[in-house]
């Protein structure tokens, strides 16, 4: 019997690099590295992982893992984690209204994308909403679009071009 910490580890590393859908398959995933266990085995591990399932683009789900780790959050407010865009971050487009970003997603990463400008408590943002793929950031009156761009890019995948 193999033991619960590589377990959890394995489940965390098959639904980083797989899109999961179901118990079922994560089962079989597990399975096929010696991990046999029992479906409610298999429930406690998620529900102990803060696991979640999304709707995808095409109708079906896929199992996420948020960014609720303790060292993450603490490192994201204190602005000292290393953000670095990359193509997961769902990201579609930006666009500006007034004082308003509005940020569109694929479906399910809005409220991840959120979070992460939440948490890291930019003085250029008042706060955000989140929907299942539109972002809503609400900026300082005095904060040009550029400034904004500037701070959204140590989220998303966008680059400032120089004056």
């Amino acid at each position: 019997m193999k033991n619960k910490k590589t377990r959890l580890q394995l489940i965390l590393e098959l639904i980083k690099t797989n899109c999961i859908g179901s118990q079922d398959e994560l089962s079989r995933l597990l399975a096929a590295k010696g991990f046999n266990v029992t479906q409610a085995t298999l429930s406690r591990d998620l529900k102990v992982l803060k696991i979640t399932k999304v709707a995808t683009d095409l109708g079906g789900y896929m199992y996420i893992i948020p960014d609720s780790n303790n060292i993450q959050d603490k490192m994201l407010s204190s602005g000292q984690a290393n953000l670095q865009a990359s193509p997961i971050t769902g990201f579609i487009s930006i666009k500006f209204s007034g004082h308003a970003a509005v940020i569109k997603t694929r479906n399910g990463y809005a409220s991840g994308l959120a979070y992460d400008i939440d948490m890291s408590r930019p003085p250029e943002v008042l706060g955000t909403i989140a929907g299942a793929d539109t972002v809503f950031a609400i900026l300082r009156e005095d904060v040009t679009r550029e400034q904004a761009l500037e701070v959204f890019s140590k989220f998303l995948p966008i680059t400032i071009e120089p004056i």
